[in-house]
């Protein structure tokens, strides 16, 4: 009998704990519940305040607009929230202010057009430039140098090439690249002098940058390097009788300048290197630039 006694006590206090832990969370609701509307509340309080505060803001607006065009001061109406306060302003009140916009405005645009127009006829008329007059095309264009071969090997992507390394007497060495491996052996090509062209445009061969370009006698079936006189130092610049001038910095490949000329360069019937006739040489030297046993053949 006691046991069952025990069992109902301890059943109606789980029951109890049950009942107190709803009525918990009902309380914790009806706090949150409370919160919220009380947060509501106050939110519509301050909105109303703050509707009221902006309304009287707005009407101090018309009357400081009123106060000031009463006492003379121009009013220039801006795009924002009081230009709308301005419109409110009655005709009467409104009608001076538009009229004082005017004589702000149209003087400055007529200051600023004026002074355009002065700065335009303060300014001076560019003349056209004249364009720089040329020289001939001949080969005092050409920029032919005494330069003495360094070093040379195969090209590594091309048979029929080699690289060179040349002192022109510059400080630095250039790389030549020449199709001469069918025509040269060499052992032939090291440590000699030669004739370069330099101031043709540097272009790669098969990867490697070209800065210069030997000058041969050539034919389809000989091709031989033209030899500067003896004597010669690296660097000498190489002329043709009778043409004076200054060479171009770098011919302009646009123009076809080197194009032009190449027709006129030619081994004569001694085997002298010449342009339209007129014998290579460098200053000081009787001697002409020659090639080794050609005669009567195209340069390149």
């Amino acid at each position: 009998m006691a046991s069952v006694v025990l069992q109902r006590i301890q059943q109606r206090a789980t029951q109890a704990d049950q009942v107190l832990k709803q009525l918990k969370a009902q309380l914790w609701t009806l706090k949150q519940n409370a919160m919220v509307n009380q947060c509501k509340a106050e939110e519509e309080k301050l909105s109303v305040e703050n509707a009221n505060l902006q309304k009287e803001v707005n009407q101090l607006k018309v009357r400081l607009v009123q106060a000031e065009l009463k006492n003379g001061k121009k009013q220039v109406p801006l795009p924002t929230a009081a230009t709308a306060a301005t419109v409110a302003v009655p005709a009467t009140a409104t009608a001076p202010a538009t009229k004082s916009v005017e004589p702000t405005t149209k003087p400055a645009e007529e200051n600023k057009q004026t002074a355009k127009k002065a700065k335009k006829e303060a300014k001076p008329k560019k003349e056209p430039q004249k364009p720089v007059a040329e020289g001939p095309i001949d080969v005092s264009r050409l920029d032919m140098r005494v330069g003495f071969i360094v070093n040379a090997s195969k090209h590594p992507d091309a048979d029929s090439l080699y690289v060179e390394e040349v002192d022109l007497g510059e400080g630095r060495i250039r790389t030549v690249i020449s199709g001469l491996v069918k025509h040269v052996p060499l052992d032939k090509l090291i440590k000699r002098q030669a004739v370069f062209l330099c101031n043709l445009k540097p272009a790669k061969m098969r990867g490697i940058l070209s800065e210069a370009m030997i000058m041969c006698a050539s034919t389809p079936e000989k091709v031989e390097i033209i030899n500067p006189p003896e004597g010669s130092a690296i660097g000498d610049r190489i002329f043709a009788d009778g043409y004076a001038g200054s060479p171009d910095a770098q011919l302009n490949p646009k123009k076809k300048i080197w194009e032009q000329i190449k027709p006129g360069l030619q081994i004569n019937g001694s085997g002298e290197a010449t342009y339209k006739g007129a014998v290579w040489r460098v200053e000081g030297k009787d001697k002409p630039c020659k090639a080794p046993t050609m005669t009567d053949s195209p340069i390149s």
